[in-house]
């Protein structure tokens, strides 16, 4: 968290002015409106988490009305919270509050829709190698498990079942972070096989997920990892990752066998107009929608019919809706990619609306003044 000697470095020049003309005037009691300009879903923790530390470390008060509780939708432009407090304690925050808002509230509504759009599926957080930052890390997998809860209540979906790291698992009510192997592992095994030995050699209790797209045999070295381990195949515990490069096809599979493969098992998913993107997803290079029937239909031929498949690489909100479309026969999806896309979509805002309890804001916010909580009204 944050030390009061840390946010004068930390946040914008003109407030930390404004604070100094205070503290050598008159203090007052001022209230502000805190909002959004898009729809989101509401995850405020972290905000308030850092006010109320803020407010014992200038040994202040600040007086926190949510408007919303978490988890909840809220429209574009509606008041969120409202802060009440001396001015010299809340001026100099703004910029660290709104840093703290905005992206959790965007990130908890991408991970909501995509929970949504597939609820049968689990999904595990993996955005921390994209995050800018440990502080971003943390606001990420908050904003995904406040999506996830919000998924699980409204849509009966399975949800974000934890994320990739220990610091944040906390989140997703886990003790620690869920993986098992990188790339990086199997190209110090040198074979697909082989790492997955050492997983097993070195972890003997736990279940396994295999990578299987490193040497270009999806297919073929899921195989041969699942006859290795027939227990842990037939016991439910054995996964197998595609992770496939969008520079090729899943082995076996090209454009015409991709759409054959849909054609069999989801034939009306490819007879509607689809643009270029939903057509990657479903049929393209990479990690498709055919890939995912494509190994389903190998496991299940050879009588692997309990071990998993995980799906990662780019899985937003529309390749999940298109996955969905598909009925791809996926059991967990690895995603970083309910983080924010256009991140001016994260920004918050902050105006005051009153001062000693005289409402007052810039023209064209006056909205702000009528949806004033009644408690902060005098």
């Amino acid at each position: 968290m944050l030390h009061e000697s840390q946010v004068t470095q930390w946040t914008d020049a003109y407030f930390n002015r404004t604070r100094q003309i205070i503290n050598n005037n008159e203090d007052c009691e001022v209230i502000y409106a805190v909002f959004m300009r898009r729809p989101v879903v509401c995850a405020p923790r972290l905000v308030i988490d850092f006010l109320n530390h803020m407010a014992s470390e200038r040994n202040s008060t600040i007086d926190i009305h949510l408007m919303y509780q978490e988890g909840d939708w809220v429209g574009a432009g509606e008041p969120m919270m409202y802060l009440r407090g001396d001015f010299s304690a809340l001026v100099d925050l703004e910029t660290l509050v709104l840093q703290r808002l905005g992206a959790c509230c965007v990130a908890a509504y991408n991970a909501f829709v995509m929970a949504g759009e597939l609820p049968n599926v689990r999904f595990l957080a993996m955005d921390s190698r994209h995050c800018a930052g440990l502080e971003m890390a943390e606001m990420m997998a908050y904003g995904a498990s406040v999506g996830s809860k919000k998924a699980q209540q409204e849509k009966n979906a399975l949800g974000f079942l934890g994320n990739a790291t220990d610091a944040t698992a906390h989140f997703f009510d886990q003790p620690h972070g869920f993986g098992t192997m990188p790339h990086a592992l199997i190209g110090y095994a040198g074979s697909t096989l082989r790492a997955a030995e050492y997983y097993a050699e070195q972890f003997p209790h736990e279940p396994m997920t295999v990578l299987v797209d490193y040497f270009g045999r999806e297919i073929t070295d899921a195989l041969t990892v699942c006859r290795r381990f027939p227990q842990l195949a037939g016991d439910g515990k054995l996964s197998v990752r595609l992770d496939t490069s969008g520079g090729r096809f899943c082995e076996g599979l090209d454009t015409p066998k991709s759409y054959d493969v849909l054609d069999r098992h989801i034939p009306d998913c490819i007879q509607g107009l689809r643009d270029e993107k939903e057509l990657q997803h479903l049929v393209g290079t990479g990690v498709s929608a055919a890939a995912a029937w494509h190994m389903r239909n190998a496991l299940d031929n050879e009588g692997f019919q309990k071990v998993k498949i995980v799906v990662s690489s780019g899985f937003d909100i529309g390749k999940c809706k298109t996955f969905a479309l598909a009925k791809a026969p996926i059991d967990v999806i690895g995603t970083g990619s309910f983080l924010p896309d256009k991140w001016r979509s994260t920004y918050a805002t902050a105006d005051i609306v009153a001062y000693n309890g005289i409402p007052k804001v810039k023209v064209g916010r006056e909205y702000l003044i009528r949806r004033m909580p009644d408690t902060f009204k005098k």
